[in-house]
């Protein structure tokens, strides 16, 4: 297990202008950030919970990332600090749908959202609820809370995370009214959760300003803080710059919230210091009432030193058991005198650190997963430590709300089967004990159902670097694939640019290690940089000093290609990592070579319906039309939407229609109704009489399929036309003026229904200048979205062009009016303008010409 540095806010900026003239005042800690931890804050205490994120969109399209996590490491949950709005989790399902999410226990998240339980195996409550104003997501509110077996989320706290939704909706919305670009790209805000007080040791007393963030305080305080009295500036920056940076967003938020609800306010803090560990204090404060009775903005309290008196506690040294606490961050907040000697480290330099960091055996890659089960759970959690070569302790880790007590005894022998262990070595660690079996115990589950949903190559190797890399602390990745004896670079990310291009098309014959692995069938590990080059001289090596794992993807017996891991660091492979490595890289092949089956089928599937739709559109004199057609992009199966320009003795027929489902069946009916409906039209019969044959066709070839369509017929003189539609979205106008509006077309029930089906015939006219918009509907569509803001959409883009031509135009509608990357449904679009004989600009004029 790798542990990066923490995540901090720091001195950093929010994408755009910093605002909110009455608390001007903060400096360090920018307004965007604070208001999404005072949501947090006030979602989690809404609820009874204990842990509150906030994920918000980012500059990269459908991901979303992690901004704000309250109540707990940031570190240990860096795999989820991204999340893809299409991924099958409920943060990304309550983005997509727009809609609230909450799962009382873990029995209901493992039936709706099982990978989500694969990754998190733990019983825990949660509740998600979408962020946003009017039609527009900026991301989703996140609490989690102890579980409640058999009971639903009760309507209440369904209500109260609704409302604490909206009202971070809302505050974003003005915040990115005044200039604050509302996406999130850098690392997420650590803010960490209330706790119980504990007996004080010195206290210093404050009067602190909101509004103008000016603060005085005595000389306690100040000695509290380790500033001179008389050098003492009188202001907030003073005291949130001795504290801990996650510490000091939530101090902030708390402290606005306590002026402006006039509440007291009581919260443990840490404080750096310029030498020695960190220290615990407590700040309480209660607002001052002025006596106009206006609102307050001043706070008024005490600032209480717990120091090493938190580490002091004469009634748990008489315990024969080591005891200690951890907060929720997973920072010491108190050891026995047991718990110290069997640590091996004073009470003094462990209180304030994070438990692994302090104790260095503590940090070992089979415990992520404990620790990630006493931070979310309630249920304790029992492991064994190896401390040296035949010393063990057996640790039990019992949670709470507001933090972790943990017991420490000495282990006779391990629960485990016995095994070798790996000596260290100077620079390498140890991953051989027999607790690190439960090493990525579910990460392989997770990255198989993971892979399960991945259908291209490109969609394999983003799974592997999402899933693969935070399992085991890699940094780099590149997958190979196996093509007339060549290995071709299909995936990198981490590596140095250029670094793999001469690597890119080797074949089978040259000496590498990443073509020996796919030759041989077996992984080969360099526990550093210095191996690999001994193993292989004069071989290529980037600047890094770390490990590196070569593992063949092999499926069915088949070579698929090799996939390289790189870490940072030099490192030690436990024979468990070993096998667990192999094993999932077999779970990769067999996905890759899906993939490129798929590829192949979805190369042919593409052609068959580029086949079925018309390769060009007929010149009419003074007519122009335009068609375009994008297919959806998830999963295989070709659809059945459709567009044709006819020309006819009585005019021009324009028509879209779309048929019900996708795949081959839907794809056939389509091409069957397109020639259906071109030999009634060029038979001479009248619009109404085109869509009735076209019914009754339907229900003889196929009576359980149903299609949609719309059918006008033009007179490319006058103008005139006849519209006809059956279940199909009203069409556009668009007036030579740049005036836009839906059309009310009457219209019958969808075709494929009842045979005796009349349809209504609507007169309109296209006068000269004019556009005529027909489309299906994947191009207003959008899950969780109401159809009429789709249509609303359209209109508006199609009302905005000027000064391009209808080609252009079409591209634009099409680019513009469907954000979406992930499309369930496809897409035809047909536009058609009437121009006059003598004009010679044929480019659509603006609004107001």
């Amino acid at each position: 297990m790798t542990w990066y540095g923490a995540a901090r806010p720091g001195p950093q900026r929010g994408s755009g202008p910093q605002h909110g003239s009455s608390d001007s005042a903060v400096h360090d800690l920018d307004e965007f950030g604070l208001v999404l931890a005072e949501a947090a804050v006030n979602a989690v205490g809404a609820v009874g919970g204990y842990v509150g994120a906030v994920y918000l969109r980012s500059e990269a399209t459908g991901l979303l990332r992690l901004a704000v996590l309250l109540g707990l490491p940031a570190e240990l949950f860096r795999p989820w600090w991204r999340m893809h709005v299409n991924r099958p989790f409920p943060v990304a399902e309550c983005y997509r749908r727009s809609e609230p999410i909450h799962l009382a226990d873990g029995e209901e998240a493992m039936r709706r959202f099982p990978q989500l339980m694969a990754g998190l195996p733990f019983p825990f409550g949660s509740l998600y609820v979408p962020v946003k104003s009017g039609t527009e997501r900026f991301g989703v509110l996140v609490a989690v809370r102890p579980a409640t077996p058999g009971l639903a989320v009760d309507e209440a706290d369904r209500g109260r995370m609704d409302d604490a939704g909206r009202r971070l909706g809302a505050a974003l919305y003005e915040l990115q009214r005044g200039g604050t670009q509302v996406l999130w790209d850098r690392e997420p805000v650590v803010v960490q959760s209330a706790e119980s007080a504990v007996r004080p040791v010195r206290i210093g007393t404050f009067d602190w300003d909101v509004g103008t963030g000016a603060l005085t305080a005595d000389e306690e305080l100040c000695a509290i803080l380790d500033i001179d009295p008389a050098r003492f500036p009188g202001t907030a920056e003073a005291l949130t710059a001795k504290v801990a940076p996650e510490d000091a967003y939530q101090l902030w938020a708390v402290v606005r919230e306590a002026a402006r609800d006039g509440r007291p306010v009581v919260r443990r803090l840490r404080l750096q210091r310029a030498t020695g560990p960190p220290s615990l204090v407590e700040l309480a404060g209660r607002p001052v009432h002025p006596s106009d009775g206006i609102g307050s903005r001043r706070i008024a309290g005490s600032l209480i030193d717990l120091g090493a008196g938190a580490m002091l506690s004469e009634a748990g040294d008489r315990l024969p058991d080591g005891v200690f606490g951890l907060d929720r961050a997973a920072r010491i907040t108190y050891v026995n005198r047991r718990a110290e000697e069997l640590l091996g480290y004073a009470r003094a330099d462990l209180a304030g650190r994070v438990l692994w960091e302090a104790v260095p055996w503590f940090d070992r890659p089979g415990f992520e997963d404990y620790y990630r089960a006493a931070l979310l759970s309630h249920d304790p959690v029992h492991f064994q430590v190896h401390r040296g070569q035949q010393d063990w302790l057996s640790v039990c880790l019992y949670p709470g709300h507001h933090g972790i007590t943990g017991t420490l005894d000495v282990a006779d022998r391990p629960d485990y089967p016995a095994g070798p262990l790996q000596r260290p070595r100077p620079g390498l660690g140890t991953f051989a004990s027999p607790v690190d079996r439960a090493t990525a115990l579910y990460r392989p589950v997770a990255l198989a159902i993971a892979l399960t949903e991945a259908v291209t190559a490109r969609q394999v190797s983003a799974v592997v670097t999402e899933e693969l890399l935070p399992a085991f602390g890699g940094r780099q990745l590149a997958i190979y694939v196996l093509h007339e004896r060549h290995l071709y670079l299909a995936w990198e990310t981490g590596f140095p640019a250029g670094f793999l291009e001469p690597f890119d098309g080797v074949g089978l014959d040259a000496r590498l290690p990443g073509v020996e692995t796919l030759t041989t069938g077996r992984p080969i590990f360099f526990e550093s940089m210095e191996q690999l080059a001994s193993a292989y001289p004069g071989i290529p090596l980037d600047a890094s000093v770390g490990a590196r794992a070569f593992l063949p993807l092999i499926a069915s017996g088949r070579p698929v290609g090799s996939c390289i891991l790189g870490f940072d660091q030099p490192r030690g492979f436990a024979p468990e990592e070993r096998t667990v490595l192999t094993a999932l890289a077999g779970l990769i092949a067999q996905a890759l070579e899906r993939a490129q089956r798929y590829d192949t089928e979805s190369a042919l599937a593409r052609g068959l319906q580029d086949a079925l739709l018309p390769h060009r559109l007929p010149s009419i004199a003074n007519v122009e039309t335009v068609g375009r057609y994008l297919p959806g992009t998830q999963g295989l199966d070709i659809g059945g939407d459709w567009y044709d320009v006819i020309e006819t003795d009585q005019g021009i027929a324009l028509v879209v229609g779309d048929v019900q489902g996708h795949g081959v069946s839907a794809a056939a009916t389509m091409g069957q109704l397109r020639s259906a409906v071109r030999a009634f039209a060029l038979a001479g019969l009248g619009p109404d009489a085109v869509i009735r044959g076209t019914n009754r066709l339907l229900i003889d070839l196929d009576p359980g399929q149903f299609a949609t369509c719309l059918y006008v017929r033009l007179d490319p003189v006058t103008g005139a036309a006849q519209a006809v539609r059956a279940g199909h979205p009203q069409p556009l106008l668009r007036r030579r003026d740049g005036r836009t509006e839906v059309l009310d077309l009457p219209g019958g029930v969808v075709l494929g229904v009842d045979a005796e089906e009349t349809y209504p015939v609507s007169e309109l006219t296209l006068e000269h200048g004019a556009v005529l918009a027909l489309y299906t509907d994947g191009l207003i569509e959008d899950p969780g979205t109401d159809i009429d803001v789709g249509v609303e959409q359209l209109r508006s883009t199609l009302a905005r062009v000027s000064g391009i031509s209808i080609a252009d135009t079409a591209d634009r509608l099409m680019r513009e009016a469907r954000h979406a990357t992930d499309r369930p449904d496809d897409i035809a679009l047909l536009l058609t303008v009437r121009w006059p004989q003598s004009l010679g600009d044929r480019t659509l004029a603006g609004p107001g010409r």
